[in-house]
């Protein structure tokens, strides 16, 4: 299991999963896109995420290329239900009522809630 992400590292894990493996030098470069990262601070979030095993390195010739060891998938997924046990004891309809009351949901997220709780209640009938 993979330790606590900060929300730098959080940042830095998804710049490789745009694409992997990826040099130092190339996370920056994604990294640049959004706002000014400092290589430096880069390659610590690098070595911290590696001590985590989020990340994995290999070394092809004089630098580290590096990978995720952990799919973006099955973190989100971790992360959310973590968020939904602290924040509302395991309870996802408090959740969603909070964002139906500051209207936060589109329709599409609606339709998508529905047909999730449709499929749900077909493989659960």
């Amino acid at each position: 299991m993979v330790a606590d992400i900060s929300n730098a590292e959080f940042e830095v894990l998804e710049a490789l999963w745009e694409g992997a493996p990826a040099s130092a030098n190339e996370v920056v470069a994604r990294l640049s896109q959004k706002k000014p990262w400092h290589e430096k601070t880069v390659k610590t979030l690098l070595n911290r995420l590696v001590k985590k095993a989020a990340i994995g390195f290999e070394k092809d010739q004089r630098r580290y290329l590096y990978y995720p060891l952990i799919a973006r998938e099955d973190y989100t997924r971790r992360e959310s239900r973590t968020l939904v046990e602290r924040l509302f004891g395991g309870r996802l309809s408090p959740l969603v009522a909070g964002f139906a009351r500051e209207k936060a949901l589109s329709r599409d997220d609606i339709d998508e809630l529905k047909a999730l709780i449709k499929d749900w209640e077909q493989r659960h009938d």
